[in-house]
């Protein structure tokens, strides 16, 4: 039986088909942010991970060396929320244990010239916070009450900012 389609036809329905194939394979999925991760240091220079939750729920945090190279990326602390993280503020020592908190992997002692980034998640990778990076020079130059965090501008530009706590409790949301 002889096929009536001609071999140029078949030749781009071929060729789009593996074009479609291509870019399915290449498009990777990711979780949805919602919620805001922020660092801060107690009055006795502890450093604190603060969760600003937007919407829906967050279930625990990492700490990671930043690095373009997933290879090197490597966790450095991560705590599991006793209960899931619902809309507000919640903050936590990361270097000691916290009320309300597990931690899954002890934060291990953080070095000069390193960045790290803290984010959020949930079990089900249905949510997830918007992380912030940061060295300790940059921790360093954080005082009580000042949070450090990833803003997003109305345009969607992203800087990173320090801000009063009051300040990240109230603005941290608003373009998620």
């Amino acid at each position: 039986m002889w096929s009536t389609t001609s071999r140029p036809v078949f030749r781009r329905f071929v060729g789009a088909v593996a074009v479609g194939v291509a870019l399915a394979a290449t498009s990777g999925c990711t979780v949805p942010a919602d919620a805001v991760a922020g660092i801060s240091v107690t009055a006795d220079g502890h450093l604190l991970g603060l969760m600003m939750v937007c919407g829906h729920q967050i279930d625990g945090a990492t700490l990671y060396v930043d690095s373009d190279d997933v290879n090197k990326e490597v966790t450095v602390g991560s705590w599991t929320a006793d209960r899931p993280l619902t809309p507000g503020l919640t903050t936590w020592t990361l270097d000691s244990p916290a009320v309300g908190w597990t931690a899954t992997r002890s934060l291990a002692p953080l070095t000069a010239k390193t960045t790290y980034a803290l984010y959020g998640w949930s079990k089900d990778n249905s949510w997830s916070a918007s992380s912030i990076s940061f060295t300790l020079a940059d921790r360093g130059r954080l005082t009580p009450g000042k949070v450090r965090y990833d803003s997003i501008a109305d345009n969607g530009d992203e800087s990173t900012i320090t801000v009063p706590r009051a300040e990240f409790k109230a603005k941290a949301c608003q373009n998620m």
